[in-house]
């Protein structure tokens, strides 16, 4: 259940300030969040591990076990446990999986008719027509043809406002399943598909399942197709396999989003469970390839404007941050829609959304955008 507003206020469990815009899930405010003090980390430790016991996935912060590595976190393993994704197993000494693999993957997958609901839909080929002869059908995009959906049922993260909580239960019940060969002959022989798109949950744990589908769809489609392969991702990848799938995205004409959550860490990992070092690295370093295409842009960035917790201080950080990489970066400033734990805060406020655009523009930003303004309060 999702509510628009809330009259009571909450307490913060440490400095005592009350406002609506404090969760009464996570019962901290964002400056003693952001004060780092082991209290605060203590609680929001606590929150994550008991939220995720209901999904039936493992805390994570576990200090002992074996280092799995298929994704940026290389969360330990202890024995006859999962990793924190729901994937990668330990069993007898040993790392054992049997889906995100290059054969087999936890997810389902659908037809999206272009212009798609994607968050990088206003600056795409498919969406707006950039790049057009050589990567969309028309000036105007690719209306009228459809885009291959692929929702991933993982993650490598834990959101207390995830948007997308179907991959909770794929995650611990691996209850729908996508084979490699069905997905690529579907793709291929569809030939009013333009465009496959990777999102979730979120695809890191299943990179290897990500680069051999794409790569497989790109090397039997016709040389005069349209075939862009695309990615909503949190960012938090091994770098081997994002540097494979990146390359592959970058030559079909499309692109990766990232979702920047966060610039402080402490934020960071109260609201997502993880630190963002690994994320904000592996973006860096995808500039590179930015910079080598015009249009469509290759990479791009998003963050929802989470009431209470991302502040103009992150927006004004992460702003900074992508301007750095490269001015020219597409930044999506998402409107939020309350769910999950977080469930109760308010929706975003109107002039905050915009005064938050203004701040990503002053710190250099050429394209700022504000998605899902019909949320707005």
């Amino acid at each position: 259940m999702a509510w628009s507003f809330r009259a009571k206020k909450e307490k913060c469990k440490i400095c005592g300030e009350e406002s609506d815009k404090i969760s009464s899930y996570l019962s901290l405010c964002l400056d003693c969040i952001r004060e780092g003090t082991e209290r605060s980390s203590k609680i929001a430790r606590s929150v994550h591990e008991e939220a995720r016991k209901e999904i039936r996935l493992p805390k994570m912060d576990r200090s002992e076990g074996l280092t799995c590595g298929y994704c940026g976190t290389n969360c330990k393993i202890p024995e006859g446990e999962t990793g924190n994704c729901g994937l990668t197993m330990n069993k007898d000494g040993k790392l054992f999986r049997e889906f995100g693999t290059p054969e087999k993957a936890v997810g389902s997958w659908y037809k999206d008719r272009h212009p798609t609901n994607c968050v990088a839909s206003w600056c795409c080929a498919g969406g707006t027509g950039a790049g057009y002869p050589k990567y969309a059908r028309t000036e105007d995009g690719d209306i009228g043809q459809w885009n291959a959906a692929v929702f991933l049922g993982s993650c490598c993260s834990h959101c207390l406002y995830c948007q997308n909580t179907d991959w909770h239960r794929m995650a611990s019940l691996h209850d729908s399943v996508i084979e490699k060969d069905e997905l690529v002959k579907d793709v291929v022989d569809d030939r009013s598909i333009t465009c496959l798109c990777w999102f979730g949950g979120s695809p890191e744990p299943q990179a290897p399942f990500v680069y051999h589908v794409s790569k497989e769809i790109l090397e039997k489609v016709d040389d005069d197709r349209l075939m862009r392969i695309c990615l909503e991702v949190n960012g938090n990848f091994d770098w081997r396999l994002l540097k494979k799938i990146a390359r592959l995205s970058f030559k079909s004409g499309g692109g990766i989003k990232f979702d920047l959550k966060a610039w402080d860490k402490n934020v960071y990992r109260a609201l997502a469970g993880i630190t963002p070092e690994t994320i904000f690295k592996n973006f860096e370093r995808l500039g590179k390839l930015h910079r080598k295409r015009e249009e469509p842009p290759f990479l791009r960035a998003s963050t929802l404007l989470v009431p209470g917790y991302v502040d103009l201080t992150e927006i004004r950080n992460i702003a900074r941050f992508i301007s750095d990489v490269d001015p020219t970066i597409p930044y999506s400033l998402l409107s939020y829609a309350p769910g999950y734990k977080l469930a109760d805060l308010p929706k975003t406020e109107k002039d905050f959304a915009l005064t938050a655009k203004n701040v990503a523009e002053n710190e250099g930003l050429r394209k700022v955008t504000i998605g899902n303004e019909h949320l707005l309060e």
